[in-house]
């Protein structure tokens, strides 16, 4: 199976077409390859002790000297948060217009790349490059975070328009609107594919302005005669702007926890977007003045446990105190999956006595992503032959695949990660199924999700562990009695439990049965001792825990 590009132009997402989130797209045409995108995911209760998720990254691993380079549309997590923990396997030049790429660069310093290894360039707004056969222009959105772009690509088998994430806002507050003019520019030349966001495919109302958040969060913030506590989306720079604002408006200096929307507020310093120095509080501030001269701006609006809001509603942040009557304003909306952890920090919040607002109850929160009339006027502007709808989960990429054929475009095709498109020549559709998967950043390593790391914890996280010490001589007479331990198995205070002696009993005997020559070798010991202790173990507790022998031979 051929799964080179020749003549001919391909596609191919290896994230973001199973999941909202966790982007990443290549176009091939000519023996050359383009990476859109190399954003990350978050971890749910399938991957215990997970974080972030990554996409598998072995079909760019083994065509990098094919790969001409990585072009990011913007600079949220899900669209480039996966370059700091794998760019150092690809070392490929990256392309970014100046916010991204402040964010970028300074991801790769924390994640401890130098400034002479940096391959980063800066595209201005409305800027092009050429890359092999990919002429790329830069097209202005609306979204929730600066710059956001979509990427004219043109090849010599049609142009493809790639939105990355956008919707269309009248007055964003920080940036430009959308360049209308251009797409329609770009589809009066002729588009032959446009390669979208799906988020929002089943919400018919458009998603709304920043400017009806920032009336609104400063008639709440005015109200409040204690604390008060917001919690946004780092990325969303004119959401922090209006925070900034509502709290001088009503007489408070603002405080800023959270190493996220630390690096977001200095990027958009750096860039221009925000100019709030006077307006934040420092830390001997912070300390003099009165609860209801205060704003906190944290982290944690998903309910992160690590994150700013969530230490601060279990009592554990250096720097901030919650109390009676304070008020919390959950300025974001709930991402699908994080539901539960949510839940128990919103449970958090109301039992130290805070008034906890959210989107359900106030509009202080507006989605960066185009509902289906957005989505309708998009398609309308740019005209493509084909859809290819992205960014989202199945039922989002079949929904907008009918909305598409609704709206008169000529074809459609439903991908998913790891499915190769030929868009051209000839009728477009899935020439191959390439292997993609997902890869998870593990404290300082990444690993593989499906991997033996995360069987194992699986296992003992609902089976339990038996661990089991055997010391014999050199001829494979036990020196000792076995030693067990049963963590998530066994009570070990339990005096009534007799789990543990059996186990050690059984233990003893299987190696008392084994003729001269099996005692000699570990190995051997080894698993018979591991066949009796899953014996007893699925005889006494109808359970199959993780076990491990260690053989001890003096």
């Amino acid at each position: 199976m051929r799964i080179e590009p020749g003549e001919e132009l391909l596609f191919l997402p290896l994230g973001g077409a199973n999941e909202i989130g966790m982007n990443l797209n290549l176009y091939g045409c000519r023996g050359s390859w383009v990476v859109v995108d190399f954003g990350l995911g978050f971890a749910d209760d399938r991957l215990p002790g997970v974080d972030v998720v990554l996409p598998d990254i072995a079909f760019l691993e083994a065509r990098r000297d094919a790969i001409a380079a990585i072009v990011l549309t913007h600079a949220h997590e899900d669209h480039l948060g996966a370059v700091p923990y794998l760019w150092r396997r690809l070392r490929l030049p990256i392309y970014a217009t100046p916010f991204a790429a402040a964010v970028v660069r300074a991801k790769l310093k924390e994640n401890g790349v130098s400034e002479r290894e940096l391959d980063i360039t800066e595209i201005p707004l409305g800027g092009r490059l050429q890359l092999g056969p990919f002429d790329m222009e830069f097209v202005s959105l609306t979204h929730s975070i600066p710059e956001p772009n979509a990427i004219a690509i043109r090849t010599p088998f049609g142009t493809v328009m790639h939105t990355g994430d956008w919707k269309i806002d009248p007055e964003p507050l920080v940036g430009d609107v959308t360049d209308e003019d251009r797409l329609r520019e770009i589809g009066e030349e002729g588009v032959l594919a446009m390669v979208c966001d799906s988020t929002n495919v089943f919400r018919e109302a458009d998603a709304g302005s920043e400017a009806d958040v920032r009336a609104k969060l400063g008639d709440l913030v005015k109200g409040r005669k204690g604390q008060v506590f917001v919690a946004t989306f780092a990325s969303n720079i004119a959401r922090v702007e209006t925070v900034v604002k509502a709290a001088a408006d009503a007489g408070r200096k603002v405080v800023v926890l959270g190493r996220g929307l630390d690096r977001m507020i200095r990027a958009a310093t750096e860039t221009g977007y925000l100019d709030i120095a006077d307006l934040l509080a420092s830390d001997r501030e912070a300390d003099r003045l009165p609860a209801e001269r205060l704003l906190y701006l944290v982290t944690g609006c998903q309910g992160e446990p690590n994150a700013a809001l969530a230490r601060i509603a279990r009592g554990e942040h250096p720097a901030a105190d919650l109390r009676e009557g304070d008020t919390v304003l959950l300025s974001s909306r709930q991402i699908p999956g994080n539901e539960r952890k949510i839940g128990r920090l919103l449970n958090q919040l109301a039992r130290q006595g805070a008034e906890v607002i959210t989107e359900r109850d106030a509009d202080i929160h507006v989605s960066g992503h185009g509902g289906r009339d957005e989505l309708a006027r998009m398609y309308r502007w740019v005209k493509p032959r084909i859809a290819v709808p992205v960014h989202g989960e199945p039922r989002h990429l079949i929904e907008h695949v009918a909305l598409a054929r609704s709206l008169q475009v000529p074809e459609a095709v439903t991908v998913e990660n790891g499915a190769l498109v030929r868009l051209a020549p000839g009728t477009p559709g899935r020439i191959a199924k390439i292997a993609s998967g997902y890869l998870i950043a593990d404290g300082t390593e990444v690993l593989p999700a499906d991997g033996e790391v995360i069987r194992a914890r699986k296992r003992m996280l609902y089976e339990g562990a038996a661990f089991a010490t055997v010391v014999v001589d050199q001829y494979g007479e036990l020196k000792a009695d076995p030693r067990v331990a049963l963590p998530g198995v066994s009570d070990p205070d339990d005096d009534e439990d007799s789990l543990a002696a059996d186990l050690v009993e059984d233990l003893a005997e299987a190696i008392d049965g084994l003729d001269d020559d099996e005692v000699l070798k570990d190995e051997r010991i080894h698993e018979v001792a591991r066949l009796a202790l899953r014996r007893r173990l699925r005889t006494r507790r109808g359970k199959k825990p993780l076990i491990d022998v260690h053989v001890v031979r003096i």
